[in-house]
């Protein structure tokens, strides 16, 4: 893959994704903002740059106040620390801000999103673990403890929304019409070299104009 060549067709793109989210503009807002959350390992490398990629998308759309973006990781190695300074240089060089703080998703947190985003399929079947545990027998779950995560207490953390309304669950790359099915993961970039963060930053972008029209839909069915 030429990662430079890669990652300006990302940036071509977004003149169709403004396209994309046009038609929601303007349709009123009525049940708060649209949520997104990207989810990877230890949140200091793909979720976080595909964050920052997103939010940077839905600010030059003007839908800031509709779509609220954040990201997480399965596992708390990593909680209280910065984004990998790989994955900040990399965003840096392609004027992307990297803010970030990070965090361990929790399974309750499937009731507060709109779209939960894997960033491989390893993240997903974690996610789609949490979301079966929510869905089932909800007055027995409080004090458990899934695999993978902390303990959480549904009563504290949200049971009073019903666990049917569970968030949509997605890899990132299944937004990108040109990658092939057995081509869904964003490799972890982690125990490479800068060459792999670069990568992982072009397969974000080409992602992002799916990912916005389908962003764009969901508002628009929202504001009816």
């Amino acid at each position: 893959m030429n990662n430079e060549a890669d990652i300006r067709t990302g940036a071509d793109h977004r003149d169709g994704e403004r396209n994309a989210l046009k038609r929601s503009q303007g349709g009123g807002q009525t049940r708060g903002p649209y949520r997104v959350c990207f989810v990877c390992t230890g949140n200091i490398c793909r979720s976080p740059m595909a964050e920052w990629v997103l939010r940077a998308r839905i600010a030059e759309a003007g839908l800031s106040d509709e779509v609220e973006v954040d990201s997480a990781g399965t596992g708390d190695w990593h909680v209280g620390d910065g984004a990998d300074p790989r994955t900040v240089r990399v965003l840096a060089r392609h004027g992307y801000p990297s803010r970030h703080v990070a965090r361990q998703f929790q399974p309750a947190e499937l009731l507060r999103r709109d779209l939960v985003i894997a960033l491989d399929h390893g993240h997903l079947r974690t996610l789609r673990r949490w979301a079966s545990s929510l869905s089932g027998d909800w007055g027995t779950r409080a004090g458990t403890t899934s695999a993978g995560a902390r303990s959480f207490d549904p009563v504290s953390a949200g049971s009073a929304q019903d666990p049917s309304h569970l968030a949509e669950l997605r890899l990132l790359r299944e937004f990108d019409p040109a990658a092939g099915p057995d081509r869904l993961d964003v490799p972890d970039p982690y125990y490479g070299s800068l060459a792999g963060f670069e990568e992982c930053l072009a397969m974000v972008q080409d992602a992002m104009p799916g990912l916005l029209s389908h962003i764009g839909l969901a508002l628009e069915t929202r504001a009816g």
